[in-house]
């Protein structure tokens, strides 16, 4: 198994650093350099009630538990819009009248893994988002109107949807209601169907290397369905795609949340027998993503993980989703070494 040391690293400074205010409310990153936080993120929080239950699981540590009820209430009793059952992108002026998919997808999961089922807003993030094609990116508050397509990978419908598509995965096991496994379904063949555009239509180095994070993203959200060969061959080909444009990049800017998503990809991906494990690129992937743990003690940044590096300098980015990533990739990869890797699709943050 992690050693206990660096996995509470991470987990202290998600929960000591500051990076969860008073209100239990996350924001999207620390800046180091004018040592204020970014703006609190719904969708940050939501990833982070996920971190937290990951770590109280892991380590028996009271606090992690209290940490994601925290957040938890947060999204339900601050951020949610009961008359709209919808989550807005951030509850401030600037972002609080904008919904993301996305977004949408991981609080929901977050919430689920809370014992918090949120039924209605997964019924109103499939009728909300409907679109010709896909699902919409982001809606605008009041009116619920779709925002135009713009050409920034978060903001046109993609297969990075997909990842969020699992909240309707796990609604379907939860409720036994199939009109959510049907909006599910109808992301993933729409996924499979332009993955290959997330790549394609890019040729800026550094650009490329954020478009493996959604790529990622895809992946995740291909593993409850496994089993089906059309989604193991995609796997197979985004994985090896991916690896070979991470390497390439790399010195360019590489970010460590790519490094621990194609981790774990590449783990999932060999225990469900779809690819046999690259034991070199993994481990390789492994130790750069080591590298991006802060070693300092300094309050702020102890056990965080920086976002990325930038022509060999990391950048002054503390990130909450970079380190709940890497800690859970981290712990994958000890398991799997150990032979106890249980490769649950539900417990992916």
């Amino acid at each position: 198994m992690i050693s206990l040391t660096r996995l509470e690293r991470a987990g202290l400074w998600l929960l000591n650093s500051g990076i969860q205010e008073p209100n239990g409310g996350v924001a999207r990153y620390f800046k180091s350099e004018e040592k204020v936080n970014a703006p609190l993120s719904t969708e940050i929080t939501g990833y982070a009630v996920s971190a937290f239950l990951e770590l109280y699981a892991r380590t028996g540590n009271v606090a992690f538990l209290e940490a994601a009820e925290r957040a938890g209430s947060y999204l339900t009793s601050v951020a949610w819009r009961g008359e709209l059952n919808l989550f807005p992108y951030e509850t401030d002026s600037h972002g609080s009248d904008l919904v993301y998919f996305f977004d949408t997808g991981i609080i929901i999961r977050g919430l689920l893994r809370l014992w918090r089922v949120t039924g209605r807003a997964g019924r109103e993030m499939a009728k909300l988002f409907l679109a010709p094609r896909g699902y919409h990116c982001i809606v605008r508050l009041p009116s619920q109107k779709a925002l135009p397509d713009e050409p920034w990978w978060s903001r046109t419908p993609g297969c990075f949807h997909l990842k969020a598509a699992l909240a309707w995965k796990e609604l379907a096991e939860l409720t036994g209601d199939s009109g959510f496994e049907k909006h599910y379904e109808r992301q993933l063949a729409f996924s499979l169907e332009v993955w290959r555009e997330l790549l394609e239509v890019e040729t800026v180095p550094e650009r490329l290397m954020d478009r493996l994070h959604p790529l990622c993203y895809f992946l995740e959200g291909l593993l409850p369905v496994v089993d089906r060969e059309p989604v193991r061959a995609a796997m197979r080909e985004a994985i090896e795609w991916g690896g070979r444009l991470l390497r390439e990049i790399a010195p360019r800017f590489v970010r460590s949340d790519v490094y621990a998503q194609l981790l774990r990809a590449r783990l999932f991906a060999e225990a469900a027998g779809v690819m046999p494990l690259d034991v070199a690129a993994a481990r390789e992937e492994f130790e750069r993503l080591e590298e991006f743990q802060d070693e300092t003690d300094t309050l702020r940044h102890a056990g965080g993980y920086w976002f990325g590096r930038k022509a060999g300098q990391m950048m002054p980015f503390s990130n909450p989703v970079s380190t709940a990533f890497g800690l859970q990739a981290m712990s994958y990869w000890h398991e799997r070494k150990a032979g106890v890797f249980r490769a649950d699709w539900r417990e992916l943050i």
